[in-house]
This record gives C-alpha cells, structure tokens and sequence, in this order.
C-alpha cells in the first residue's frame, strides 16, 4: 500500500526538533498524570481530577500558533502558546512533587529543562510573534 501524499504536503515546522517534540510531550504526559492527582490529593477530593484532566490536555491540544502545528484548531500568539508550555511544565515539576516526592519532580524538572534547551529556537520564535518564514500546510480537497 502507498502514500497517497506526495513529499510537498509534508508539513515540519523547522524550528521543532524530534528531541524538542518528544521532550515536550513527555512534560504534557507528566502534567496529564500528576496534575490531576495532585490536585485530588490537595482538594481531598477526586473529582476534582475530571475538569483539571480535560483543562490540561485541551490547553496544548487546542491553542496553537498559526506554523507551529499541522492543525491549528484556534490559533493564538506564538506568546500564548509558549506561556502554555510554561505553565504546563510548571504544573508538571510542581505536582509531580506532590505526588511523586523529590524524585519525580527532579526527574520532570530534568526533562523540563531539556525541553527548554532542545526547544530554544522554536521558543525564540513563539516569543517573537512574527509569521512563520517556511511554508504552511495547504487544504487539500478530499
């Protein structure tokens, strides 16, 4: 069986490396698990976890930069975009704390930081909000 996608609508955003990538959805993966949990342990309460689980995957999943993403659901500043990375690694070293004690959060702060490193050009550019320079996935009639 063939691709039915020729090599043109390929869409990479040149400024995300696959270290970049993956570190950063392994810090999403962290805020996904321990940020619901530790907000259950801290309200006493786990159905607290529900609108705190749907809050943390819609945040990434849903706002995005207009050339950041293949699919841009509802485009927002690179600015916003990186605020949301941030703050997810935030909550992701901070509950990962609660919940996993030192280890964890100094395990997730290790990724964080690599996410950060290996993400500082894509970084640089979200801050800067100018218009992506490569170019963006087209519409292909289907």
């Amino acid at each position: 069986m063939t691709s039915s996608k020729s090599p043109k609508a390929a869409f990479d955003n040149p400024l995300d490396t696959k270290i970049s990538a993956s570190t950063r959805f392994a810090i999403e993966l962290a805020a996904w698990i321990a940020g619901p949990w530790a907000a259950a342990d801290l309200a006493g309460n786990w159905l607290v976890t529900i609108p705190v689980l749907a809050i943390f995957v819609a945040l990434p999943g849903v706002f995005s930069t207009t050339g950041d993403k293949r699919h841009v659901v509802v485009a927002v500043p690179g600015r916003i975009r990186l605020f949301i990375e941030i703050l997810l690694a935030a909550v992701a070293i901070y509950s990962s704390l609660v919940v996993w004690t030192y280890i964890g959060a100094i395990a997730v702060a290790v990724i964080a930081l690599a996410m950060f490193v290996a993400g500082a050009p894509r970084a640089k550019w979200l801050f800067s909000n100018k218009p992506p320079h490569w170019p963006l996935p087209t519409r292909q009639a289907g």
